[in-house]
């Protein structure tokens, strides 16, 4: 492991409780710990309980010398309990009874619910995933079986385990009053296996590179080419020919100016840099989309350098810590478009810029957080980590948040625009429907979707299925392209309506660029429905939720690249041309 993902991994325990750091080293008999973690059927893999919420029991050993969790894991809903197995590095143990269940009613009903919806239990051995089958059912569906006999085929190279294997064997029937006895073996054996590959074995290279992966980046990229070419000719020739036209325009007199047919983006100079409506949302969310760009780069590059997904919960922890830590790009950003802006309430924008997306995933969060324990899922979040994430947005976002609005206030603050802002605004001329802000917002959002619609499908699976996401560089590539796409359409669409002298650009290239998570949105509508079996009210409101949780995020920062790159070309074009 490399020296600072420990770093961060400590800087998110301090967040919450200091636990005991796992070496991955073992001395010959030293204690391994296996950990069960949660169960729940195997066709809502979010859908999960704690191990023992199945009347299984736990063996004799009710003492462990270290215990280690972090904020990603708790809000991920990782339920670790000992199993009270007696475990020791490279020794052997024969078939041996841990534990014994006589099945009463209650029981007895609770193993065939789980055998019935095909329940899946997960362990952990050294951090190395593990998983079983609680039961099956007989080929005429009447007969339910219970696997107890649990058998650890265990690698290890030197002093570090490297392979981890179960086989659940011996099936019992389950019926009224049966007495039920678990037993365990372990079987240690020598590997190959080098330490910092032994995750390859949960990796899918056939479906994360699959050639119909490489050929929709190959595709998206090929987008990106032919779109900034046809922007780039399409804006040049255009400009080209409105530049002459208005040159022209500048040699006439006043009378022939007059009698003239003038028209186009330069009548609306005047108005173009008049601050949008709802200034302070507006700067509010631009910052926030800022943030999250620098957030999502950030975490991919550190994924693919650092292979966050060898350790539980550490993307999610190191997200939340650098999310927190770039709290001032989002002050920076947003407050000094508030300044430029004119506005004036400049504490109550910094307090919206700084709690919008923190408010936003905290309440759906904690909204399905009341379903999840209504359920008694793993997934309901305890009260002592919905603090922990309280102090976090109250005594690090905020603070860092506000220095960046003073800084953005101060550096960046002063309107610099290459034109006057008239006192009373234009009227906006009627146009063709199609060049309506309610038609281009819908439009501007088709070819990013169609950019990104093939990587969707593999996040999705990744997600809500039995996959380990690991192609980052995918990730990021595709998240560049994405970007590029957004820019491109953006600025095209904000050509076309302020040449029907419609001014109104900022919020329509933001909602325009933003209208992507309309897609992803109604495309994970259709996932849930085709492509997954889940059923019933918490798994559909923890998908739909956290779903429209995703595609927010993802409108935000669409939405802000959009806008960015469009002020960028507003600017660019209204200061190349006179105005008198």
């Amino acid at each position: 492991m490399i020296p600072w993902k420990r770093v961060f991994t400590l800087l998110s325990l301090s967040f919450v409780v200091l636990g005991d750091e796992h070496t991955h080293t073992y001395k010959d008999q030293e204690e391994v710990v296996l950990w069960m973690n949660t169960v729940g059927p195997y066709h809502n893999r979010q859908e999960t309980y704690a191990y023992f919420s199945l009347p299984f029991c736990a063996g004799p050993k009710g003492k462990i010398s270290h215990y280690h969790e972090t904020l990603g894991e708790a809000l991920q809903g990782v339920e670790l309990e000992f199993s009270g197995l007696d475990i020791d590095f490279r020794s052997n143990v024969a078939k041996t009874p841990y534990c014994e269940v006589e099945l009463n009613e209650e029981r007895l009903k609770a193993f065939v619910y789980a055998v019935k919806n095909h329940y899946w239990y997960q362990m952990y051995i050294d951090d190395l995933p593990i998983w079983g089958i609680v039961g099956e059912v007989d080929e005429n569906g009447e007969a339910y079986y219970i696997w107890t006999h649990k058998k650890f085929d265990i690698g290890f190279n030197e002093n570090q385990i490297v392979d981890v294997n179960l086989t659940s064997e011996h099936k019992q029937k389950l019926e009224l009053g049966a007495q039920i006895k678990f037993t365990y073996e372990t079987n240690w054996k020598k590997s190959n296996i080098d330490f910092e590959n032994r995750f390859d074995k949960y990796l899918d290279p056939n479906f994360f590179q699959h050639r119909i992966h490489w050929f929709s980046i190959f595709n998206s990229f090929m987008m990106v080419i032919f779109l900034v070419g046809l922007v780039s000719m399409i804006l040049m020739r255009t400009l080209r020919k409105d530049y002459a036209r208005y040159s022209k325009d500048e040699e006439m007199d006043d009378m022939e100016r007059d009698l003239g047919d003038e028209y186009g983006w330069k009548q609306v100079h005047g108005d173009v840099f008049r601050p949008p409506a709802h200034p302070l949302l507006f700067s509010a969310v631009v910052g926030s989309g800022y943030q999250l760009v620098v957030v999502t780069f950030l975490v991919i590059s550190l994924a693919i350098v650092g292979e966050l997904y060898t350790e539980r919960g550490s993307l999610l922890s190191i997200a939340i810590f650098i999310y927190a830590a770039t709290s001032p790009v989002n002050g920076y950003f947003g407050g000094s478009l508030y300044a430029r802006m004119g506005g004036k309430v400049w504490i109550r924008q910094m307090m919206v810029s700084a709690f919008l997306l923190p408010a936003l995933v905290c309440g759906t969060a904690f909204f399905i957080n009341f379903i999840a324990i209504y359920y008694h899922a793993s997934r309901a979040i305890p009260f002592t980590i919905m603090l922990a994430v309280v102090c976090i947005c109250t005594f690090v976002i905020l603070p860092l948040t506000l220095v960046g609005t003073v800084l953005g206030r101060n550096l960046a603050g002063q309107p610099n625009y290459p034109c006057r802002i008239n006192a009373v605004p234009r009227p906006i001329p009627e146009k063709k429907w199609f060049m309506e802000p309610a038609i281009i917002i819908p439009l501007g959002g088709i070819l990013p979707f169609g950019s990104i619609f093939i990587e969707m499908y593999f996040i999705f699976t990744s997600f809500w299925a039995y996959k380990i996401y690991y192609v980052y560089g995918f990730m990021l590539l595709v998240f560049l392209i994405l970007i590029v796409v957004v820019v491109c359409v953006t600025i095209v669409s904000a050509y076309f309506l302020l040449n029907a002298e419609d001014y109104r650009w900022q919020w329509t290239s933001f909602l325009a660029a933003a209208s992507t998570s309309g897609y992803v949105y109604l495309y994970a509508t259709y996932y849930f429905f085709f492509k997954t079996k889940m059923y019933g009210l918490f798994q559909t409101t923890f998908y739909f939720g956290y779903m429209a949780l995703f595609s927010a995020a993802l409108g935000i920062m669409c939405g802000t690249m959009g806008y960015a790159g469009t002020s960028k070309f507003v600017r660019k074009i209204y200061s190349t041309v006179k105005i008198d």
